[in-house]
């Protein structure tokens, strides 16, 4: 059994592990959400600031649904508002990949590429799991994930076969990205423990599929595949960079500057 990431000696082992993985899948989709919101009025064209903006908004929405469950599991009054706005950064299991900077359009193509391929992945197998409630949000998040990788599919492929300005940069968000790709499928003590108690997904079965679909793309949009060499990882754990503190203290400063705040 897993060394809980989130104590809670109030739960039984079986159920801390059921919250600590729900806030782990939560964690990822809304420091995903946030940073992909801040395209909001920049992209590139009104289309796109409409599309990046709906899918901040799908990935907020997956969010809610999986910290409003964790704190439901809990039971100990908070809700996914107080899960959101009131942790700090080291309780965080987000993957590393959703909190860096957004680069260029490029970079943000890849990441959404990237993600939405692994997130549909992981949320058709998480569509199985016996806990009917982790189930039901997979079946509706997976819909939307694999609109995102579609979408970021066809403008890699644009960017990346376009001219030579866009086919760099493309090359370029893929080079900066590619090292954190590894963490998505390291296996964490909370994933363990939820696949065996049949709740959860081991990642690590997903990676033969993702290079498949992965590569197939790259190979459309004449990008390379980058070497694989260094691999960080430690979100899964709480470790993070430096830039998820600047991303938590935008999305959580109006609950910490006035508690209790409704509007």
């Amino acid at each position: 059994m897993a060394v809980a990431a989130l104590k809670n000696d109030t739960l039984s082992p079986d159920r801390q592990v059921l919250f600590d993985y729900a806030v782990m899948l939560g964690d990822t989709a809304l420091i995903h959400g946030q940073r992909l919101s801040e395209w909001t009025s920049h992209a590139p064209t009104v289309e796109l600031d409409i599309a990046l903006g709906n899918q901040a908004l799908d990935l907020i929405g997956q969010a809610r649904m999986f910290l409003e469950y964790a704190g439901k599991v809990e039971e100990a009054g908070r809700d996914e508002d107080a899960l959101a706005f009131l942790r700090d950064g080291f309780d965080f299991r987000n993957l590393l990949i959703v909190e860096l900077p957004n680069g260029d359009f490029g970079h943000t193509m890849a990441r959404q590429f990237i993600m939405g391929v692994y997130s549909s992945l992981l949320y058709e197998a998480l569509s199985a799991s016996q806990d009917d409630q982790l189930a039901g949000i997979a079946k509706k998040a997976v819909k939307e994930q694999r609109y995102h990788a579609r979408h970021g599919g066809e403008w890699l492929v644009r960017l990346g076969d376009g001219t030579e300005e866009s086919h760099a940069r493309a090359q370029r968000g893929l080079d900066e990205l590619w090292p954190y790709t590894h963490e998505l499928f390291t296996t964490d003590p909370v994933e363990s423990a939820a696949a065996e108690l049949g709740f959860g997904v081991d990642p690590s079965g997903l990676r033969a599929e993702w290079d498949g679909l992965v590569d197939d793309v790259l190979a459309r949009a004449g990008l390379s595949r980058p070497e694989d060499d260094w691999q960080p990882d430690g979100g899964k754990r709480g470790e993070h960079t430096e830039n998820l503190g600047y991303i938590l203290a935008e999305l959580q400063f109006l609950q910490r500057a006035y508690p209790g705040a409704e509007w």
